[in-house]
């Protein structure tokens, strides 16, 4: 368990990460009670009130942009399923390391990676273990948007092959989802990842933003997200607005940088609804 982290995508600034055992043979209960526990170590002053403006382009966004690890999900999807195949502690180091600003995002994908080499057998293994936890209030937030005729994207670092099923049963389009792709042999073996995905390199969420708005001719996309790599497609000018969210792992550098910051989906689903 960890209730302050700085692992995974995220560069710089102090976490405060609800902690969860990302064992599958701990008890529920036990989950739970770390998650509340750690949860009362989070800042409490990160969140406010969205501005006039930050309503304004609310309604107005023709889509929303949805990172998923840690924002659409609960999950940290490279560190479990690391976990899950017993090289956590090694995988969880490598991404610390890596995310420091010393190696592009590529090659730390590649690095951690290398060290799992999953399976096919076993990434469909770990998604029966691991049944996705959606943040608490997404199906509600999905409707709204639904109703409001506002497109839904899932833009991840993480892998297709463990979103794809979170997708469908959301009935979330797979062309709407933006992520990298793990790839394997004829005998279903790890076999690398495909290096034309947005989302596998630097700077890949804001070219992932960019394609969607001139595929579909979208004047305007919200992004939310919990890390910097979110932040980027509103600082490169591709998102309208960038919403933090800090439900999961909150973020106090992400937070001062977001147009709003907020640290449950409630916030959003009554903005949309304002």
């Amino acid at each position: 368990m960890y209730a302050q982290s700085m692992l995974g995508k995220y560069q710089g600034g102090t976490a405060f990460r609800i902690s969860r055992h990302i064992s599958r043979h701990q008890p529920s209960s036990k989950r739970k009670l770390s998650r509340m526990a750690a949860a009362s170590q989070q800042p409490a002053n990160l969140t406010s009130a969205p501005s006039a403006e930050c309503l304004k382009a609310l309604k107005s966004a023709d889509a929303v942009a949805f990172d998923v690890d840690s924002t659409f999900c609960e999950d940290e999807s490279i560190d479990e399923l690391a976990a899950f195949m017993g090289v956590g502690e090694q995988v969880a180091a490598m991404t610390a390391r890596a995310m420091g600003g010393t190696m592009d995002f590529k090659s730390a994908l590649s690095l951690r990676l290398n060290v799992m080499k999953p399976s096919q057998a076993t990434v469909q293994e770990f998604l029966t273990a691991h049944p996705h936890r959606l943040s608490k209030g997404i199906p509600q937030l999905l409707e709204v948007l639904k109703s409001q005729g506002k497109s839904v994207f899932l833009v991840s670092g993480g892998f297709r092959n463990i979103i794809h099923p979170l997708a469908h049963s959301l009935q979330i389009p797979e062309e709407n989802v933006f992520a990298n792709n793990i790839l394997f042999d004829e005998n279903g073996a790890y076999k690398g990842f495909d290096e034309n995905e947005f989302t596998c390199r630097s700077g890949g969420k804001p070219a992932a933003l960019k394609h969607i708005k001139e595929r579909y001719g979208y004047q305007s996309v919200v992004m939310v997200g919990d890390g910097a790599t979110d932040l980027e497609a509103r600082l490169e000018g591709v998102a309208s607005l960038f919403v933090g969210y800090g439900g999961v792992v909150a973020r106090p550098n992400i937070a001062a940088k977001a147009d709003w910051y907020i640290m449950d989906i409630q916030q959003l689903i009554d903005a949309f609804k304002a």
